[in-house]
């Protein structure tokens, strides 16, 4: 039987290999979707008229990204709760850095009655997943009403951001 590798070697590939698998699989930024292994958006309500919007994205998604998540989820929450405007009375940053790092590799040649050894250390690397989590309050705004001071009209973000979203899900 030959050997490409050195006992143990081909175990300590399953790890990288699996991770490029993964990576390889969810190579593109995270999709306008409900909350999912990838990342996404949710609405829970909190009060009757409050509700926390959370998005997160994965390490190809922009923080941008997510926050147009947040805003089309709380225009559309409001829309489905019976309201047109809404204010949002908190925003957090739960942004996710996770940290690893390769493995190290050796590697001998012999030449003649000469080993010669190189190793090649691992490469830390750090993975950011943006992500935020934000409270809204519902307002129901008569017509001819003004709304208060940093409303945001539902529909109006509806029709911006969620072509722009739904476009490229």
């Amino acid at each position: 039987m030959v050997r490409l590798c050195p006992p143990g070697m081909a175990r300590a590939r399953w790890p990288v290999l699996a991770m490029m698998l993964a990576v390889a699989l969810s190579g593109c930024a995270t999709k306008y979707q409900e909350m999912g292994w990838s990342g996404g958006v949710a609405a829970e309500p909190v009060m009757t008229d409050v509700f926390r919007i959370v998005s997160r994205g994965n390490a190809y998604t922009g923080q941008d990204r997510v926050q147009d998540f947040t805003l089309l989820k709380a225009a559309e929450t409001t829309i489905a709760a019976g309201g047109n405007y809404f204010l949002i009375l908190s925003a957090a940053d739960r942004t996710a850095v996770e940290s690893g790092q390769t493995p190290s590799t050796v590697h001998t040649n012999f030449v003649g009655q000469t080993a010669y050894t190189t190793v090649t250390p691992g490469v830390s690397y750090n993975i950011t997943k943006p992500g935020e989590s934000t409270l809204i309050r519902v307002l129901r705004i008569k017509t001819g009403e003004t709304p208060p001071p940093g409303a945001f009209q539902a529909q109006d973000i509806v029709n911006t951001i969620g072509p722009r979203l739904k476009a490229t899900s």
